[in-house]
C-alpha cells in the first residue's frame, strides 16, 4: 500500500468511525486531514484535499474550533486562516468524551432529573418513577465513565485497560 493509499483510508476509516459517534462524516474527514497533516491548512487546501464546497469545509472548521479539536494558526506575510488539529490523541479523546458529555449526556440527567420529581402516587406513575430512576442509574452511570475519561491522566486510563487485560 503507497502512502496516499493509506491517506486515504485512514481519512475515510476517521469519517465512517465518526458517523458512529453522531459526528457527520465531513467534519471527521476534515479532521482526519488536519491530524495527519505536518503543517497546517487552509480552507483551499482543506477543500481542494476533501473536494468540498466552501461552505461545508467553513462549517466543519468552525465546528471542529468549537469543539476544541483544532485551532486557528497565523501565519506571517498570509492573509488567508490556516487551521492545525490537536496532536496528542490523548487530549483527542478527553475533549470528545467532554463535548459528547455536554451534548448529549448533561441535558438527558437535567430532564430525568425533573420527571423524577413528579409525585408517584398511583401505580403508573410509581412504575414511570420507576423506570425514570433506572435510565437515570444508566445514564448516570455513563456520565461517570466519560467523567473519568474527562478527568484522567494518560497514564492512569493506560493502566486501567492493562488491568482489564491481565
Amino acid at each position: 500500500m503507497t502512502f496516499e493509499e493509506a491517506k486515504d483510508r485512514f481519512i475515510h476509516t476517521w469519517g465512517t468511525l465518526a458517523t458512529q459517534w453522531g459526528i457527520n462524516r465531513s467534519m471527521a474527514q476534515l479532521h482526519a486531514v488536519l491530524l495527519i497533516s505536518p503543517e497546517p491548512m487552509s480552507t483551499e487546501d482543506v477543500m481542494e484535499q476533501l473536494q468540498i464546497s466552501r461552505g461545508n469545509a467553513s462549517m466543519n472548521l468552525r465546528d471542529l474550533m468549537d469543539w476544541g479539536l483544532i485551532y486557528k494558526q497565523l501565519k506571517v506575510g498570509e492573509r488567508r486562516e490556516f487551521f492545525i488539529a490537536e496532536k496528542d490523541i490523548w487530549k483527542v479523546a478527553r475533549q470528545v468524551a467532554k463535548e459528547r458529555r455536554r451534548r448529549e449526556i448533561t441535558p438527558v440527567v437535567d430532564v430525568l432529573n425533573e420527571l423524577k420529581a413528579i409525585p408517584a402516587d398511583t401505580p403508573e406513575s410509581q412504575e414511570f418513577h420507576r423506570v425514570m430512576e433506572g435510565l437515570s442509574n444508566v445514564v448516570g452511570f455513563a456520565d461517570n465513565t466519560l467523567n473519568a475519561v474527562i478527568e484522567a491522566e494518560e497514564n492512569w486510563l493506560m493502566s486501567q485497560f492493562l488491568k482489564v487485560f491481565r
